[in-house]
């Protein structure tokens, strides 16, 4: 028995094929075909032609095979969720940060009372899913239920998932329900100060993904793709890591570079005086991921020369790379063909893995301690630029992400590296759920 792992990506869908003890029987990548009239799930079909002969590989189709059939998707631009809270250094970062670990894009953060003019913000920015959060238990309401109130009188169509004050929660839903809002109520993402509780909040915006926004974006003319989709492809990879660091029996830190951003996960076990910390407003949440949506190998190519710039790195000033960074950026299917292109993204590649490690590890907020990733024993690379770069180039990417101790932030002191080039974190991240056992041993590959 063979299980097909899926990614439906915006640009590229790629598949693995496992057998039933979680070895590597094959892998594909082909385009994903969306746009008008087009449908993802010839991209599906096109890995399922691309892995083997029919009848070797598990139906996408026949629901005889559904059990077999893993998907994650970020095709469409993935999740976007806006963050509605009280206070910003408070309840809202609990909210953006949960949302983060959720695999969400966070495109908008509204604090204290919704106006008119905020609405009209929230609505600017296009969120699939609303998290609206506020108060510890048993404390302020007031805030949480104004901005249920406004949000109820809003032409902001997307679901909400509630996961603020349990105590103003029946009181929140019932003015949500006055307009037939579709609301989701969980547990409060910040039930006391310096305690963050990601769980039930990002199972509820799992669950609403993939009821409500997979269906929802024309990626295909009928329900099977919504049917099919287990997560979102940053919640699984994120699972994908977790599973890792288990399998390693360490600290794991991952640095995915790819066209638009680039995501940093890190799955720690606190020790010592961290894991008793509780100086912070916020707490640190042990297994995390940060997106950098400025930093990017072609469509967010410009950002990284800007980030660069701002961070005091010398990269920014080579003309000949910002010329690069100008054509990739105007035509993003484009793939270096010379040894100087190369370089260039090698370049490019370890300025937003860097920037992007840097920001992962600084301190939340002014008076917090860094990011503790000094005990990171695996530093694990993702991204095509690094799957596909000649022999040895990926580790100088992540050897200068190691030796970077002027960032602002405490570099792993031992960590080892390595490359995902087999593409398999998401694959270990769809099976966690399903098969613990499969995940396990798709993880000890990488």
């Amino acid at each position: 028995m063979s299980y097909l792992l899926v990614d439906v990506g915006s640009t590229f869908t790629k598949a693995a094929l496992v057998d039933d003890r979680g070895g590597l029987l094959a892998r594909a990548a082909v385009p994903t075909t969306v746009g008008p009239g087009r449908d993802v799930l010839e991209g599906v079909a096109g890995v399922c032609r691309a892995l083997g002969p029919g009848g070797s590989v598990p139906d996408p189709l026949d629901p005889a095979e559904r059990d077999r059939v893993l998907v994650c998707s970020s095709a469409g631009g993935g999740l976007r969720l806006a963050v509605v809270g009280y206070e910003r250094a408070v309840t809202a970062e609990a909210g953006h940060r949960v949302g983060l670990s959720a695999g969400a894009k966070v495109v908008h953060v509204a604090t204290g009372r919704l106006t008119t003019a905020g609405v009209a913000d929230l609505r600017a920015a296009r969120p699939d899913v609303v998290l609206l959060v506020g108060g510890t238990d048993g404390g302020n309401a007031e805030v949480l239920l104004h901005n249920a109130r406004r949000l109820a009188r809003s032409r902001v169509g997307a679901p909400v998932v509630v996961a603020g004050n349990v105590e103003a929660q029946e009181e929140v839903a019932a003015e949500l329900a006055r307009t037939l809002r579709r609301a989701t109520l969980t547990d409060n993402v910040l039930p006391r100060i310096g305690v963050v509780h990601p769980g039930p909040a990002r199972r509820a915006i799992r669950e609403v993904f993939l009821e409500h926004v997979i269906g929802g974006k024309g990626l295909s003319r009928g329900p099977r793709f919504a049917q099919l989709v287990r997560a979102a492809t940053p919640d699984a990879v994120l699972a994908g890591v977790e599973v890792l660091a288990d399998v390693r029996g360490g600290d794991v830190m991952v640095v995915d570079v790819g066209g638009a951003t680039t995501d940093v996960y890190s799955v720690l076990t606190p020790q010592g005086e961290d894991a008793s910390l509780r100086k912070h407003v916020v707490a640190t949440l042990w297994h995390a991921r940060t997106v950098e949506g400025d930093l990017g190998m072609r469509w967010g190519a410009p950002g990284v020369l800007e980030a660069a710039a701002a961070e005091a790195l010398p990269v920014a000033d080579d003309p000949q790379l910002r010329s690069w960074v100008e054509r990739v950026h105007a035509r993003p299917e484009l793939l270096p063909t010379t040894a100087q292109e190369h370089e260039h993204d090698l370049v490019l590649a370890t300025t937003a893995a860097t920037v992007a490690a840097r920001r992962h590890g600084r301190p939340g907020a002014p008076g917090e301690a860094p990011r503790p990733l000094k005990d990171v024993r695996l530093l694990l690379g993702s991204g095509g630029v690094l799957r596909h770069a000649a022999p040895g180039a990926a580790d100088r990417v992540l050897a200068a992400v190691l030796a970077d101790h002027g960032g602002g932030w405490r570099p792993p002191a031992d960590a080892g590296t390595r490359v995902d080039t087999a593409y398999l974190l998401f694959a270990a991240g769809l099976l966690a759920g399903e098969r613990p056992d499969l995940a396990r041993a798709v993880a000890a590959q990488l």
